[in-house]
């Protein structure tokens, strides 16, 4: 009997101190009732405890805030490797997860905290860390995430207290990731430049509509991403992963909007977005990048549990289908180089086409549109309890819009800093000119440039222009990079340099000034001079009079003619309104 209590109180005692070592090792989330996520100071000390706790985790610094917070990452391998040249030479799957780019979007924060506790304690996905390494931003906007309430989403369904979605600068991050204009993300571009992951998550929330979903996810699956990559999206990621979410009780769609926002019957929209975004900047780096975004009105435990899903059965596919992406990624970067990519003719936009679409089942709940009696405007008004599933159009073909032919190297001129600094910081290889060169470019020239109204993202955008273009020789001084397309990053230098790129630096306003008149003709000089060159120029009276006629604006407006005649004299500057950086043919 005395044997039978010794064995009774050891398995007490074992009992109690694993009991004891759960709570130790449970995170802020889980130690709040699954409701609430911890701060920028709590979350980094949990993670300092698991690179304590194992040599496979360590901690870095890739930045600092405009607040002046680190910028924190984390890897974990197998073998403790934390150079990126031997995470390859390992031979392992580098993915890279992200989380806090909109800081009160926490799940994947709270959902990646989990994951690597449960490896580095109880060795859970050991498994699947022998074919790949992770590198993990816990937040990306720590400022941001440090603007801590209960007041940061008016839509959102938890956590008890959240971050809020900008940055101190008030940038949207997930609109800068091609322009660059945050110190974040100018960190960011140089960390993942540095580690080149074979494949990217971003962890977000997405408003809107309520439906069934508890999860939605944007992939790039057009020619905006090399053709290998979107046939292993097609035919092996989504068909896993797809069939793994559902499975695991979390039914997933593509993220879409609604042809009439906030009416799920109107029909369904995709789209096909630019490099500002982060998925999207990752496709046009040749990797693929998967967009997650869990929906707001859900319970945030079942947010977390989705993402967490998410990224455990991604991790699932690329333990099975590693070397074979690796291969892909290889022969993308290969033949973005290649002249076959060079040769064809490269879309800079495209428009939806709203004449082709194809019928899907949709799991929404039961809605009613209604009048507000408040505003008299449509209120739609849904009822979670009651789930409907509807026979949607689906729209999702796209068409080119904006076309060009890619020259063999662009020129940027030395006093344009700006510009070169982010063909640094993206990564893109350049030529440094040691002397000052004449060169014969073609140059874009500029007419009717409007810009939006307000500003946008810190910055007032150009929303549409016309242009021709010319063969021009120009002097390019020592300092000037010629920038080859024949690189593995060509999508991203046609989209930055490229007028109608989407997100171009153009359209951003980097080039603002060009369209600046800065010398101008005193009216009492230039009337004179115009009178002689109406008498001695052949043909200019004819086409003074053909522009007056044609334009009434400027022909009751004598500053705009006077001017008119000083744009034909030798004295008007050959620089307005002709973009700075030249295409080598």
């Amino acid at each position: 009997m005395k044997h039978l209590y010794i064995l009774l109180f050891m398995f007490l005692g074992l009992f109690l101190n694993i009991h004891a070592q759960q709570d130790e090792w449970k995170t802020y989330y889980e130690k709040s009732g699954k409701t609430a996520t911890p701060r920028y100071a709590e979350t980094l000390a949990f993670l300092e405890r698991l690179e304590i706790q194992s040599e496979a985790v360590n901690m870095a610094d890739f930045g600092l805030s405009p607040q002046q917070r680190p910028l924190k990452y984390v890897i974990y391998d197998r073998d403790g490797l934390t150079d990126p040249d031997d995470i390859k030479a390992s031979g392992r799957v580098l993915l890279m997860v992200q989380a806090g780019i909109h800081p009160g979007e926490s799940e994947g924060k709270d959902a990646m905290l989990i994951l690597l506790r449960d490896q580095v304690i109880e060795r859970k996905h050991e498994a699947l860390f022998e074919h790949l390494s992770l590198l993990f931003i816990p937040v990306f906007n720590v400022d941001g995430h440090e603007r801590f309430s209960p007041y940061g989403r008016i839509n959102q369904n938890g956590p008890v207290e959240m971050g809020w979605r900008v940055t101190a600068q008030n940038y949207n991050l997930n609109r800068d990731y091609l322009k660059a204009d945050a110190p974040e993300m100018q960190a960011w571009l140089a960390l993942y430049d540095k580690y080149d992951p074979d494949f990217f998550i971003d962890t977000h929330t997405t408003d809107g509509a309520d439906y069934q979903y508890v999860m939605t996810y944007g992939l790039e699956l057009g020619d905006n991403i090399d053709a290998g990559l979107t046939t292993w999206q097609k035919e092996v990621f989504l068909p896993f992963w797809d069939k793994a979410m559902h499975e695991h009780g979390f039914p997933v769609f593509p993220y879409v909007s609604f042809r009439s926002w906030h009416d799920p019957r109107s029909g369904l929209i995709s789209w096909r977005s630019g490099p500002m975004f982060s998925q999207a900047y990752a496709a046009h780096r040749n990797r693929v990048g998967l967009l997650l975004e869990t929906h707001m009105l859900k319970p945030y435990n079942q947010r977390v549990e989705a993402t967490l899903a998410a990224i455990l059965h991604s991790m699932e596919l690329l333990a099975l289908q590693g070397k074979q992406l690796q291969q892909l990624n290889y022969e993308a970067d290969k033949f973005a180089t290649s002249a076959n990519f060079g040769a064809k003719d490269f879309v800079l936009r495209y428009q939806l086409d709203h004449n082709d679409s194809a019928m899907v089942s949709f799991a929404g709940v039961h809605y009613e549109k209604q009048i507000s009696e408040l505003t008299g405007g449509d209120l739609f008004v849904y009822d979670a309890n009651r789930p409907d599933t509807f026979l949607l159009p689906l729209f999702q073909t796209f068409i080119p819009d904006k076309v060009v032919k890619l020259p063999e190297a662009y020129l940027v001129p030395v006093e344009w800093t700006a510009v070169i600094n982010r063909l640094k910081w993206h990564g893109i290889q350049y030529e440094v000119l040691g002397q000052s060169v004449d060169i014969e470019v073609e140059q874009y020239v500029f007419s009717e440039v409007n810009w939006q109204q307000r500003p946008y993202e810190g910055r007032h955008r150009i929303r549409d222009f016309s242009m021709e273009k010319r063969l021009q020789t120009v002097t390019y001084p020592a300092g000037s990079v010629k920038v080859p397309i024949a690189q593995p990053l060509v999508r991203l230098i046609a989209h930055l340099l490229e007028p109608e790129g989407d997100g171009s630096l153009l359209e951003w306003g980097f080039f603002n000034g060009i369209f600046e008149q800065k010398e101008y003709a005193e009216t009492y000089v230039m009337e004179p001079l115009a009178q002689r060159m109406l008498d001695s120029i052949p043909g200019l009276r004819d086409t003074y009079e053909a522009k007056k006629l044609a334009d009434p604006e400027f022909a009751r407006n004598s500053w705009a003619q006077l001017n008119w005649f000083y744009r034909q004299t030798p004295w008007w500057d050959e620089k307005y309104m002709v973009y700075p950086v030249g295409r080598l043919k």
